[in-house]
C-alpha cells in the first residue's frame, strides 16, 4: 500500500508567504472608495495565490503531492455586504496559474470549509450562510479547472442540536437538497465532539459521498468502539464509500481514500492538534489497513504543518528496518 503524506495551507518553512492575508470588513468599510477598497482585496487575493503557487513549488521540491488550500484565499468573498463583488475575472490569471502547476504536476489538493458550514442546521437562515460558504469554495475549484471527480471539499455533519439521531437525519435530507454541483464535491470527517466515525459512515453511505477518517478524532470521540473495531468492521465500509458504483461517490473511483492524523497537544488538552506527529499510532494504524487499498492519502493535521511531516519522515526513518515498511521519497512510504 502506497501512502502519501500532506500538509494543511501553509509553510512554516517558506517566509514571507502567507496564503491567508486578510481585510476585515471594519477597514475594508473605513475606505471612502468603495471600488478602491475592492481592488484592495483582489491584490490580496491576488498575493495569496501567488504565495499558494510558490508554496506548491515547494512541496514539490520535498516530494509532498497531497495539500489542502486555505480557505482565506479571497478576503470577504463570503461577506453578506459584498455580495454584488465578483473577485474572479481580477484573479483568473492566477487561478489558471495554480491549476496548471497542479496539473502538470500531479497534486491531490483539497479545502475544508471551516465550522461555520453546517449543512445539518435546523436555521433557515445559517443553512443560507452555509450554502453561500460552500458556494465560495465550489466556486473557487470551478476557477482552477479542477473536476468533481479528483478535487473535494470536507465538512463535518455538524451541531447534535439537543438530539443527534434528528440532527443526522435532517444532513441526509437537507445534503440531498443541494444542487449535484456542491454534492458532488463533497467529503464527510467524522468530528472530536459530536459525530463518531460509525455514525458519520452511516449518514456518508445514505449519502453516497466518501468519508475521511480522522483517526485523532476517534480517539477522542469514539462512541464506544476500539480501533480493532474500526480497523475491522468500519475500515472496510470506509474504504468502499470511494467506490460507489452510484450517487456523488462514484466520482471517487480514480481517487485513494484519505484519512487525516494528528497527535493530541498533552493529556490535558487531547482535542487540540499538538505541534508535531507522534509517528507510532498513525504507523500502528497504517499496518492494520496494510492490504486493503492500493494507495492512501493521509493529510496530517500537525500545527507545525511542513515541518512536522518532514519531521515524521525523519522518525519514519529510524524505525524502516524493523517497522515494515519502505520510505519511496521525501513524503511517501509503502507499508
Amino acid at each position: 500500500m502506497i501512502v502519501r503524506f500532506g500538509f494543511v495551507a501553509m509553510s512554516m518553512m517558506l517566509e514571507h508567504a502567507s496564503v491567508s492575508r486578510t481585510m476585515t470588513y471594519q477597514q475594508f468599510s473605513r475606505l471612502a472608495d468603495r471600488g478602491a477598497a475592492l481592488r484592495k482585496l483582489e491584490r490580496i487575493a491576488t498575493e495569496n495565490l501567488e504565495h499558494t503557487l510558490r508554496l506548491l513549488k515547494h512541496c514539490y521540491a520535498h516530494d509532498v503531492r497531497v495539500y489542502r488550500f486555505s480557505s482565506k484565499l479571497i478576503p470577504l468573498a463570503t461577506h453578506g455586504e459584498l455580495r454584488d463583488w465578483d473577485p474572479y475575472p481580477a484573479l483568473q490569471e492566477n487561478f489558471a496559474k495554480v491549476s496548471a502547476y497542479i496539473r502538470e504536476k500531479g497534486f491531490r489538493v483539497s479545502f475544508h470549509p471551516d465550522h461555520f458550514c453546517v449543512l445539518n442546521t435546523p436555521r433557515p437562515e445559517v443553512l443560507e450562510s452555509s450554502i453561500r460558504d460552500l458556494e465560495y469554495h465550489v466556486r473557487m475549484l470551478e476557477a482552477m479547472g479542477l473536476d468533481e471527480r479528483t478535487t473535494k471539499c470536507n465538512i463535518h455533519v455538524g451541531g447534535a442540536y439537543g438530539d443527534k439521531e434528528a440532527a443526522g437525519e435532517r444532513f441526509i435530507r437537507q445534503f440531498a437538497d443541494l444542487s449535484a454541483r456542491y454534492r458532488n464535491r463533497i467529503t464527510l470527517e467524522n468530528d472530536d465532539k459530536t459525530f463518531t466515525a460509525k455514525e458519520t459512515l452511516e449518514i456518508a453511505e445514505a449519502s453516497s459521498v466518501p468519508m475521511v477518517l480522522d483517526i485523532h478524532h476517534h480517539a477522542v470521540n469514539d462512541g464506544g468502539m476500539s480501533m480493532e473495531a474500526v480497523v475491522q468492521d468500519l475500515w472496510p465500509r470506509i474504504a468502499r464509500t470511494w467506490e460507489t458504483a452510484d450517487g456523488p461517490a462514484s466520482s471517487c473511483k480514480a481517487l485513494p481514500p484519505k484519512i487525516h492524523a494528528s497527535s493530541p497537544k498533552n493529556n490535558k488538552d487531547v482535542r487540540s492538534h499538538a505541534d508535531l506527529l507522534d509517528p507510532v499510532p498513525l504507523l500502528r494504524f497504517l499496518q492494520e489497513i496494510s492490504g486493503s487499498v492500493p494507495r492512501l492519502d493521509v493529510m496530517l493535521e500537525a500545527k507545525q504543518k511542513d515541518i512536522a511531516l518532514f519531521r515524521l519522515m525523519d522518525e519514519l526513518r529510524k524505525l524502516e528496518r524493523d517497522g515494515g515498511f519502505q520510505i519511496v521519497d521525501g513524503a511517501t512510504i509503502e507499508v
